[in-house]
């Protein structure tokens, strides 16, 4: 099983479990039903927001500085200078 065959089935799984609870297939107490059936799918939206924005600063925190690929960097646009400048362009 690839990995989109996975997502979608894992989606459908609980895309199905949420409409029968929606639906009231399922059967809870009236507040569960009337309350916290209906804001579930908000709640997981922004729980996934949150999730993704927390990799994304962990990312950016645990970034390494590569000082390899600083100089390398730096070699590359001197040689670009290098030849901006024998083609007669100005770069300052």
């Amino acid at each position: 099983m690839t990995r989109a065959q996975q997502t979608m089935s894992i989606g459908l799984l609980v895309s199905s479990l949420y409409l029968a609870c929606f639906l009231q297939l399922i059967p809870f107490g009236a507040k569960v039903q009337d309350e916290i059936i209906p804001i579930l799918p908000f709640w997981a939206l922004v729980s996934f927001g949150s999730y993704l924005l927390f990799k994304l600063g962990l990312g950016v925190f645990t970034f390494k500085d590569v000082p390899e690929a600083y100089q390398e960097l730096m070699e590359e646009i001197e040689v670009a200078r290098k030849d901006l400048k024998s083609k007669g362009i100005d770069v300052d």
